[in-house]
C-alpha cells in the first residue's frame, strides 16, 4: 500500500529539496507548481511505501509550511506515482520527461527516472545548465573533451554528447548509486558508453580526485551542477584541468552566492562571461587563451 503526504511550500522551499541533504530517506520527494498563476505557491509531495510516521510527517512539515495532508494511494508502483506529477520540462532544444510521459517529437528527448537520484531537469539548476549548453552550441562553440562533475543521473553528459557528438565525455559522481543510475539511464537513452569519440565514460570520483579524470585532462568543457561550497573548493582544481580557451559551466548556487563563486574562479584567472539570472543562476566561466 502506498501513501502520499503533501505540504504547502514556497517556490524556494520546493526547489531546495533537490540541493539539500535527504531528510526523508524512506520517501521519494517531489515538488511541483500546481497553479502557474500563483508561482510562489508550491507543494512538496512525499511518497511512502508505508503509512508515514509522526516523525516523518514532522520532518516533512519542516520543509514547507503548515501541516502535511496524507492520502492513501492504494495498490501500485509508488515511484511511478511520484513521477506522474513531474511535468516534462523544456530547456533550450531539450525536453526531459519521466517514463510516464510521451516524448516531444520536435525536441531532443531524454527519459529520466526520478526515483533514485537527482537530475530529472525539474530543478531550475539542471534546466539552466541545459539552456547554457544549448546557447554555447548555438553560438558556434565546439568542444572535444568534456567532463560532467557530480553527474547525478547523467543527464548533462547526455545533453553535451547530443550537442557535440564527436566529443569524448566523462561523467563522475561521488555517489556510487548515482553512477549505477547514470549507467541505466544511458542505456534507456541510447548513449554509448566507452572511451572513444562520441562515447561516455562513467566513474566514481570525489571532485577531480580520480586517475581517470587525470588521464583525460585537460578538458575544454567542464560542467558542474553541485553546490556553491564545493564549487568554490574545486575552483583551483577545475582551473588546472581546463585547456586554454576552455569553458566551465557552474550551477547549484543561489543568486546570493553568485559573487562568492565568481570571485573564486576569477582568482584562478578565469573570466565569468555569463552570471546567469533568476534565483538559481548558472555561471559560465572561460579561460582566455
Amino acid at each position: 500500500m502506498s501513501f502520499r503526504a503533501s505540504v504547502s511550500c514556497s517556490r524556494a522551499q520546493g526547489e531546495a529539496i533537490a540541493t539539500g541533504d535527504d531528510p526523508l530517506p524512506s520517501a521519494v520527494l517531489v515538488a511541483d507548481e500546481p497553479d502557474p498563476a500563483r508561482p510562489d505557491d508550491w507543494l512538496i509531495h512525499a511518497y511512502f511505501e508505508h503509512a508515514p510516521s509522526d516523525a516523518e510527517l514532522t520532518e516533512l512539515a519542516k520543509l514547507g509550511r503548515g501541516r502535511p495532508q496524507v492520502e492513501q494511494l492504494g495498490e501500485g508502483d509508488w515511484v511511478t506515482m511520484s513521477q506522474a506529477g513531474l511535468r516534462p520540462i523544456r530547456a533550450g532544444r531539450f525536453t526531459v520527461h519521466t517514463p510516464t510521459h510521451v516524448p516531444d517529437s520536435e525536441t531532443i528527448n531524454f527519459e529520466i527516472d526520478a526515483g533514485l537520484a537527482f537530475g530529472t531537469g525539474q530543478h531550475a539548476t539542471t534546466a539552466g545548465c541545459l539552456g547554457a549548453l544549448d546557447r554555447l552550441e548555438r553560438g558556434g562553440t565546439r568542444f572535444d573533451n568534456i567532463a560532467d562533475i557530480g553527474t547525478g543521473t547523467g543527464l548533462l553528459a547526455f545533453a553535451a554528447l547530443a550537442l557535440w557528438p564527436t566529443a569524448r565525455c566523462i561523467a563522475t559522481d561521488v555517489d556510487p548509486v548515482a553512477i549505477d543510475v547514470a549507467r541505466d539511464n544511458a542505456a534507456i537513452n541510447r548513449v554509448k558508453l566507452g572511451h572513444g569519440v562520441g562515447e561516455l565514460m562513467l566513474a566514481q570520483a570525489d571532485g577531480m580526485d580520480s586517475p581517470m579524470l587525470a588521464a583525460r585532462a585537460p578538458f575544454d568543457l567542464i560542467v558542474a551542477n553541485i553546490l556553491a561550497g564545493p564549487l568554490i573548493e574545486l575552483a583551483a582544481d577545475f582551473a588546472k584541468s581546463l585547456t586554454p580557451g576552455g569553458t566551465i559551466v557552474l550551477a547549484g548556487l543561489l543568486d546570493t552566492q553568485v559573487e562568492g563563486v565568481a570571485t573564486a574562479y576569477e582568482a584562478q584567472g578565469l573570466r565569468v562571461s555569463d552570471r546567469g539570472f533568476g534565483e538559481w543562476p548558472v555561471l559560465v566561466c572561460e579561460r582566455v587563451e
